[in-house]
């Protein structure tokens, strides 16, 4: 039993001490990200932003702008280094009719995730050049509060900017500098906005995303072992801060019951400042910690225990299908009276086409977000209940639906974060369940026929073992402010802990490594006689010896 006890001591003393730095910055950090703007653009931005679409006679149908680019997307990809599945004969996934930098382009993604940008004039490809990049980003922001045109100016093309995540398909970027210290980011290939910020926005991510996911190591070129770095420190922090409230529970003297308790009514054993607020920081908040490390640790999904939510790439191919409409390859953009009166005088920016076997529906989407469905060639104004079980017939293969439910309200497992909207989680959703081992879920757009999420039992266990636990988004405390009450009250504990954790380890590293005096040893002297004053002598012998040469000592000061 004493050495478990000493174990558990030395291992909450001496992993502490090695992760007190670590535990501090991702309390902070997570404080920073708490209260961050994303600067990558979602949808809603992105449509906030946009060009006014106005289509104009002559435009080309998708379908010829696709016949017409084959050779040059050909030529195109056969420059870049292959990737698995690039020499198959890929289809239209998706398809959307936007203006940038004034051109009307058709934003193609194929059956692989490809992207490309075609010519809505000749169907030629196009690559979004700098030039048009600073007038894409002058339009972005418009114009200045005075009327005039807001200064943006080309800094350079960058491959794989840090600051963007899972965005391979469209890059490179061009980076612009607009206004007073505003930075964006545009995909050369789809002349897309893909990050935009201000410099606070930077300062915010370069203090909270960049330090709490690791990303330094990825700037010195370590990123192969980032991933296996928070694997492990996720772990070792679990094992101290559990130890810790193991240490602090059994050292607690509440002394409730008569029980006793420390020194003048104590109800913990320290009297210095720091190593009391540690005890009380830890106790206190101390289960909270716990829960953060114990789900950043899972976040890792250590040993690929749990599966993925988004589906792959292959399961999205099966999803929608292999055939492509004659309506929407055929149609060809309206005149812009035509539109105005089909929307009502919204004001759109894109127009798109989507595809569920040989099902196509249009949308029209407005600046403010909606989707406002049109009617070519009698296409129905969203996909039928029909459509969207074959679709996920095709994904499932073997496996029979068990039930479908349309949602008019989110669920536990499919919600808006809080920098989210309507626009990147629409309602209704239909969730179909399938009746196979994994318990699968599938939760579908009807409007679009999105494949918006898919999960298995693996999967809503990790929404409870991790995102529950580490963004507490469930329940009464998703809304805020209860939300915000929550989380700073904790992360407070937790900034405490981790202050005081850094101030006892570098005493305990001091005391540790600091170099130690050697002991003087004394030549007993036998017989010796001190003269003390006053005419006196006495003999003195080794135990007295130290009594004195401190007389001596005396002496010589007088």
């Amino acid at each position: 039993m004493k050495f478990l006890n000493r174990l558990l001591y030395q291992v909450h003393r001496w992993v502490g001490v090695t992760l007190a730095l670590f535990m501090f910055f991702w309390f902070f950090t997570g404080l920073v990200i708490m209260y961050s703007t994303p600067t990558t653009q979602n949808r809603s931005r992105q449509l906030a932003h946009a060009e006014t679409l106005a289509p104009e006679i002559g435009w080309l149908s998708l379908g010829e702008a696709w016949e017409r680019s084959a050779e040059q997307r050909k030529a195109a990809e056969q420059a870049k280094p292959k990737a698995a599945g690039d020499d198959v004969a890929a289809g239209i996934a998706d398809a959307r009719l936007v203006r940038s930098a004034g051109e009307p382009l058709w934003l193609i993604e194929d059956d692989l995730g490809r992207r490309f940008a075609l010519s809505a004039i000749d169907g030629g490809l196009r690559r979004t050049s700098a030039d048009q990049a600073v007038q894409i980003a002058k339009n972005w922001f418009g114009t200045t509060k005075d009327g005039g045109l807001i200064n943006a100016t080309y800094l350079e093309t960058v491959d794989n900017p840090v600051i963007l995540r899972n965005q391979d398909a469209w890059r490179p970027f061009h980076r612009i500098a607009v206004g007073d210290g505003g930075e964006l980011l545009i995909s050369e290939r789809t002349g897309e906005v893909l990050h935009a910020s201000t410099r606070m926005d930077r300062a915010c991510y370069w203090a909270g995303n960049w330090l709490h996911l690791f990303k330094p190591l990825e700037s010195i070129g370590l990123g192969d072992i980032r991933h296996d770095v928070q694997l492990w420190l996720g772990l070792l922090a679990t094992i101290a801060t559990m130890a810790g409230l193991i240490i602090g529970w059994l050292r607690w003297r509440p002394g409730f019951g008569g029980k006793p308790t420390y020194s003048e009514g104590r109800t913990q054993p320290y009297r210095e400042f720091w190593f009391k607020w540690h005890f009380w920081s830890g106790l206190l908040g101390g289960g909270m910690a716990l829960f953060w490390a114990f789900s950043g640790f899972l976040d890792t999904n250590p040993g690929k225990i749990f599966s993925q939510t988004n589906p792959g790439r292959p399961e999205l191919t099966r999803y929608l299908g292999n055939e492509l409409p004659e309506t929407m390859r055929l149609w060809q953009p309206v005149l812009p009276v035509l539109l105005a009166v089909a929307v009502d005088g919204a004001d759109i920016v894109e127009l798109a086409w989507r595809r569920l076997g040989g099902e196509a529906v249009l949308l029209a989407h407005s600046r403010d977000g909606r989707r406002l469905a049109q009617t070519p060639g009698g296409t129905s104004l969203q996909f039928s209940e029909a459509s969207l079980l074959a679709a996920v017939g095709r994904v499932a293969v073997n496996a029979k639906v068990e039930s479908q439910k349309l949602l008019t309200e989110y669920d536990s497992y499919y919600y808006p974060r809080h920098h989210q909207s309507l626009v990147e989680k629409p309602l209704p959703v239909l969730l179909v369940q399938l009746a196979d081992a994994a318990g699968t879920r599938f939760y579908l757009d009807p409007q679009d026929g999105r494949l918006l999420a898919k999960q298995d039992r693996s999967a809503r266990a990790m929404r409870w073992l991790y995102s529950a636990l580490h963004h507490w988004d469930f329940g009464r405390l998703y809304y805020r402010p209860i939300w915000d009450i929550w989380m700073l009250t904790w992360v407070s504990f937790g900034l405490v802990l981790g202050a005081s954790s850094l101030v006892i380890g570098w005493r305990l590293l001091k005391k540790t490594f600091a170099t130690k005096k050697r002991a003087v040893r004394r030549t007993p002297v036998v017989g010796k006689v001190v003269d003390i004053g006053m005419g006196k002598k006495v003999e003195v012998n080794d135990f007295a010896q130290p009594i004195a040469d401190s007389i001596t000592e005396v002496q010589h000061r007088f």
